[in-house]
């Protein structure tokens, strides 16, 4: 039995302090003072560096008092967030499964099925399948609801609602997004590709020759057949016109009721004003409703319900849809829609609504129509209440405030929408989560334990949590710890277990859960205060650093912040709170009692000022040294001297991209694009915005009317980016070299020209030109473009000079700060025995490269080891669901004839792109060696293991390595 003690923990990713020093910090901190007191030097007051795990003695009274408030960070304190996200145990049968499913439904169910492929892919913090997921759920809507959600939530993942000066109605110029569009009914997956017609025209306005003015077509005895009256007005009409309004109007005027013998009939009684029943009069002629004033339409759509008028309804609801285009139309006209049940009027208030978000969320007249005491009953109504919109919201929601009420009421509504099983999971579990962080442990309990009856089998993660907080530390030990004789092993079931155990138990877990999952950042963070805490000061920067080197986070930086500061390396803490602001602008530090801006400001008297000029040096040498997290602390640093220079802000958007920081790159380039000072320089950035997004038709019009406009380095390097990132045919490439000679005849910083070098240089390659690529890569080594020894290397190995290559490549990982990528590629050009050396070297300092996961296997494969092959990939697909991996795991199954496991991963690997030829390939190949009854039993039978079949490795020649490092 594991040993158990109570310890008092709060919740959070953050690190949290223990001592405090307005308040006493307890003895615990006490005595951690004076322990640390008598490591640390009294004189030291710039920072130090400090690699080799060995810290000075620092005197911590004044740094105490002046910059560390809340005292050190204490490993009794810190717990891991429960995610609020679907989670498996088994994620690639998860995604294989998801894939056959889409593929075997028919049309009409495909966009909910893209939508559950959302849902999973929320768990991967991968913008770009998330996007995707969402236009393949757009392109598949059927109905107008759908329509206008997955529309407005393909806007709100670009944030268009950050962009100055744009309007939440405009589109992005094609159906998928455009607000009318969505409007229109019916299914057509490939109309939303097309170009809408936001663009063109406006529609003209028509002259009616039947004007409600023309006083002689409603009073002219000579005109119509019968009349009717309201008070003393007459209102002449054709029976036969009136009649053909509705069933009950036919009945009235040619039923055996006594009007259908009158000339004129007396409506004085029925609550209809004169104009209105001369508008439906018009109407029952013309079915035009063009001149009519909103008003009337609104009086005459309440005339078409109750007289059961099918067509003049419609037509007056889609008019009053058509007039909604903006929050002050909606808020007006959403109540006459639910009242008078018109699905288009409604669709469309509800439609600016979503667009506006997610500053509509802070608004409570409009929220009181999605979570007010009986909002999803009105709506469900009028055909407006759905699982598809309650998750966007509930979204949002959390991201805007987790513990809000209006976060608890959506999540709520979420539930009641919820009909198939993982839709019951995902709401189930995030009211879980809501209410764990809300401190309402009961409930969380109770809604975490509905979340596993419905078979999700990690929220019994917030089972125990929820047992733990309330005092059942042995009970929350069990639920975890069953886990293990159920299902197979992974890392989080390590990390949850560790939680209520001790010493060595603990430790053990925590070792563990890294080995399965590396990008678990709690295990290193724990590991990183119990050095502290035993005051191995380097050893816990060390540690910590480790995870920071291939996944940055906010939380990770605060904490080598924290203990840097506790060391006087205010430079590094400077840098790395820099860095954290850069991610997450309105970071709290200090258990969320200190704003990091603030920090900022504490610790800048510490360290040396620069000067704007001295920064731009900072700046060429950290980009020199591939030194990305420096490079980000010094654009922080201009940003803050020269917050209105646009040209920083791209800077700092391409650092984030390649510490690939997607969600903060993209507000990074908002920021840029809001910060333009001209014309072409807005639409060069408005254009790298749609190229992020998957919009590169759209990015190559916005970088040619940049270039109309004014002949910039960055509008013919955007033009150039994105040709080249299409396959290219000697013609086009022909093209690219020419835009990026262009971009290099103009006016740039040598950063980016250097990029531009290296670019062009990989064009030059190829197109088998090596000599003008090598010309390219030196270049940009003469203007410290550190990264071009990468692409000269590579010139060196295709003339057949591999030690020559080797020795570009030993240069790069001796000048680069982050070389996890260079000791990756120096492999190639080593001896089996070196390259393995340099993969394992690539492996330690980023696992999430795949690349030496593939080579490691295929050479296991080629000895004939095709069990400890398919262990090296299976490896990081615990962590890493990855196309490559997947497709070539696939492949050596199918080698060794286990054909319904190469199914299952090509399945996997299509669900992640369902348009990689080679898988589709594989996939179609394998299916005919597999019966069909067998391929939808696949998961039963993989669980069911049985022994693997020997089988000679298949010809990898031709195998083709994808380039995993950044090119921006």
């Amino acid at each position: 039995m594991r040993s158990l003690k109570v310890l008092e923990k709060c919740k959070g990713a953050q690190v949290y302090a223990l001592n405090n020093t307005g308040g006493g910090g307890g003895e615990a901190g006490e005595k951690l003072f004076h322990q640390l007191q008598d490591h640390l030097s009294v004189n030291t007051v710039r920072a130090k560096s400090i690699h080799n795990g060995q810290a000075s003695n620092v005197n911590l009274g004044f740094v105490n008092e002046t910059l560390l408030p809340y005292g050190l960070p204490v490993s009794d304190l810190l717990e891991p967030p429960i995610e609020p996200c679907l989670k498996f145990v088994d994620f690639i049968e998860t995604l294989a499964d998801v894939y056959r499913r889409i593929e075997r439904c028919p049309q009409i169910e495909k966009s909910g099925m893209y939508l559950e492929q959302c849902a999973i892919f929320k768990g991967l913090s991968d913008p770009k399948l998330l996007r995707r997921t969402l236009r393949a759920a757009r392109q598949h809507g059927v109905d107008v609801h759908s329509k206008i959600v997955l529309a407005a939530w393909l806007r709100y993942e670009r944030r268009e609602d950050e962009l100055v000066g744009t309007n939440s109605m405009n589109c992005c110029g094609r159906n998928i997004e455009c607000p009318k569009a969505t409007l229109i009914a019916g299914y057509n997956p490939e109309f939303i590709y097309d170009h809408c017609s936001c663009s063109k025209t406006p529609r003209r306005k028509i002259e009616d020759d039947f004007s409600i003015l023309n006083g002689e077509c409603s009073t002219s005895d000579d005109y119509g057949d019968m009349s009717f009256f309201i008070g003393d007005y007459e209102i002449r009409c054709i029976r036969s016109s009136i009649a053909s309004l509705s069933i009950p109007f036919r009945t009235l005027l040619y039923g055996a009721f006594r009007e259908s013998k009158r000339e004129k009939i007396n409506f004085t009684h029925n609550n209809i004003s004169v104009e209105c029943m001369k508008a439906a009069e018009l109407y029952s002629r013309t079915k035009r409703l063009d001149s009519f004033d909103p008003r009337i339409v609104l009086e005459l759509l309440s005339f078409s319900n109750r007289f059961c008028c099918d067509n003049l309804k419609s037509s007056c609801d889609s008019y009053l849809a058509s007039l909604v285009s903006n929050m002050e139309h909606a808020l007006s006209l959403i109540e006459y829609g639910l009242e008078e049940n018109a699905y288009l009027l409604v669709a469309a208030c509800l439609q600016v609504f979503l667009r506006e978000l997610p500053n509509s969320m802070h608004s409570p007249n409009v929220m009181k129509y999605f979570c007010g005491p009986d909002a999803k009953e009105r709506l469900a109504l009028v055909g407006h209440a759905s699982f598809l919109l309650y998750f966007f919201l509930s979204q949002i929601a959390m991201e805007e405030d987790m513990k809000a009420n209006t976060t608890v009421m959506l999540l709520e509504r979420l539930a009641e929408c919820a009909m198939e099983s993982w839709q019951k999971q995902l709401a189930y579990h995030q009211l879980g989560v809501v209410m764990f962080e809300r401190k309402e442990y009961k409930d969380a309990k109770n809604w975490f334990e509905t979340a596993c009856e419905s078979g999700h089998i990690y929220s019994k993660v917030g089972v125990a949590r929820a047992k733990f907080k309330r005092g059942h530390r042995y009970s929350a030990y069990k639920i975890i710890n069953s886990l293990f004789s159920e299902y197979k092993q992974v890392g989080w079931m390590h990390l949850e277990r560790s939680l209520y155990c001790d010493g060595k138990e603990k430790m053990l877990d925590l070792e563990m859960a890294t080995e399965l999952d590396p990008t678990l950042s709690f295990s290193y963070k724990y590991r990183a205060v119990k050095l502290l805490e035993n005051n191995k000061i380097g050893a816990a920067i060390s540690e910590i650093s480790k995870i920071i080197s291939f996944k940055v986070s906010p939380d990770c930086l605060e904490l080598r912040a924290w203990i840097s500061i506790a060391m006087e390396d205010y430079e590094r803490a400077l840098r790395d709170v820099r860095a954290l602001l850069t991610l997450e602008p309105n970071y709290m530090m200090f258990y969320g009692k200190m704003h990091g801006d603030h920090l900022v400001e504490l610790l800048r008297p510490y360290v040396q000022q620069w000067s704007q000029a001295d920064c731009w040096m900072q700046l060429y040498d950290r980009w020199s040294s591939v030194d990305d997290l420096g490079s980000l602390a010094v654009v922080h640093h201009m940003l803050a001297n020269d917050p209105g220079k646009s040209l920083l802000w791209f800077r700092q958007s391409l650092l984030l991209l390649r510490l690939n920081c997607q969600k903060a790159a993209m507000r990074s380039l908002r920021l840029a694009r809001n910060h333009s000072t001209s014309e072409h320089e807005r639409l060069v950035y408005e254009g790298w915005i749609l190229y992020d997004t998957g919009h590169c038709e759209e990015a190559l019009a916005k970088a040619e009317e940049s270039i109309s406009i004014q002949r910039s380095f960055e509008a013919f390097f955007l033009k150039a980016y994105a040709l080249a990132d299409t396959s290219l045919d000697q013609e086009s490439s022909a093209y690219v070299i020419q835009l990026l000679l262009d971009a290099l005849r103009c006016p740039s910083d040598g950063l980016r020209k250097g990029q531009a070098l290296n670019n062009l240089g990989s064009v030059y390659v190829d197109c088998e030109k090596l000599d003008l690529a090598a010309d390219c890569y030196m270049n940009a080594l003469n203007i410290k473009h550190t990264r071009a020894h990468q692409g000269l290397a590579r010139v060196f190995h295709l003339k057949n000079q591999r030690k020559a290559a080797y020795d570009e490549m030993t240069k790069l990982i001796e000048k680069a700060r982050n070389n996890a990528s260079a000791y990756e590629k120096r492999s190639e050009y080593s001896d089996r025995d070196m390259a393995k050396s340099d993969l394992a070297m690539a492996t330690q300092l980023d696992p999430l490269r795949t690349y030496p996961y593939r080579y490691r296997a295929a050479v296991l494969m080629d000895d004939h080891k095709e069990n400890e092959a398919i262990v090296e990939l299976t490896k990081p697909l615990a962590f890493k669901p990855d196309l490559q991996l997947l497709h070539l795991r696939a492949a050596f199954h199918d080698s060794m004839g286990d054909y319904i496991s190469s199914v299952r991963d090509c399945e996997a690997a299509l669900c992640l792109d369902p348009n990689h030829a080679e898988t589709l390939n594989l996939y179609n190949k394998v299916r005919e060696q597999v019966p069909g009854k067998f391929i939808s039993t696949a998961m039963e039978i993989w669980n069911l293991g049985g022994e693997e079949k020997d089988s000679a490795w298949c010809d990898r020649k031709g195998e083709k390595r994808t380039n995993e490092q950044g090119s921006l």
